[in-house]
């Protein structure tokens, strides 16, 4: 069965808790080894959303040997900058980066405290991975970079946040905004620079688990169409073989 709408809701549902895994989202777990994650991503909430991303591959016939959740399974990729960084999770098919993905939240009540290591986090491997490939690291088709991200919705992240006086002034676009909007603003300017190939922004809560989606261009339709999309081009390239 193709991944639906309602397989997102009930994956971000899962992610706080607030309801639990369908049979067939749990299968998935146990195909790929999403419940050995937890070692990785400091706590198991983005098992969920591992075997979400995963059933897309597994639907498309890729072999779940190919489908790496977990550090004993080998998430790490070349980079240019540093010898290797772990990715959340990795598809590696006949020597071919098929898709690497990138899973992060930001909860509260603290959003400040996080927010720029955040950035910088997926900022630095999006840009070690492209310049790695560049250098000829990544064999046969260009690599693939997916970036899921959900930020805790709540007072702290809707309301906006001054930006300090330094020695230059900020651009206009970051004044006024909230954490909420930044995130927004940021991956949309990751998209349109091409450190990603496809990105999805949400946000939600415990409270209230249904998926809020902020940005058009970065919601689950657009993000699942690209992965869709990357399955396409390599199925007509003789992929999975």
């Amino acid at each position: 069965m193709p991944v639906t709408r309602q397989d997102f809701e009930d994956a971000i549902a899962a992610y706080w808790g607030a309801k639990q895994l369908q049979s067939e989202q749990s299968a998935i777990k146990a195909a790929v080894g999403a419940g050995t994650a937890g070692s990785v991503r400091g706590g198991k909430h983005f098992d969920v959303i591992a075997a979400l991303l995963a059933k897309f591959f597994l639907e498309a016939g890729y072999p779940a040997e190919s489908i790496r959740v977990s550090k004993s399974q080998g998430l790490e990729l070349p980079g240019y900058y540093r010898p290797q960084k772990q990715w959340d999770l990795v598809v590696v098919h006949e020597g071919v980066l098929v898709a690497a993905f990138e899973l992060k939240a930001l909860g509260g009540p603290s959003y400040g405290n996080n927010y720029n290591n955040r950035v910088e986090e997926a900022l630095g491997s999006a840009v070690d991975l492209r310049r790695a490939a560049l250098a000829e690291l990544f064999p046969k088709e260009k690599p693939w970079l997916g970036y899921f991200f959900i930020m805790q919705d709540g007072e702290g992240s809707r309301r906006p946040v001054k930006t300090a006086k330094g020695a230059l002034p900020a651009d206009e676009v970051w004044h006024g905004t909230s954490y909420q909007d930044r995130f927004g603003i940021f991956c949309e300017r990751l998209m349109a620079e091409q450190l990603y190939d496809a990105a999805c922004y949400v946000t939600s809560s415990t409270e209230n688990p249904k998926p809020i989606e902020l940005v058009e261009s970065l919601d689950w339709r657009h993000f699942s169409a690209a992965i869709n999309a990357r399955l396409t081009y390599l199925k007509d390239l003789g992929l999975p073989g």
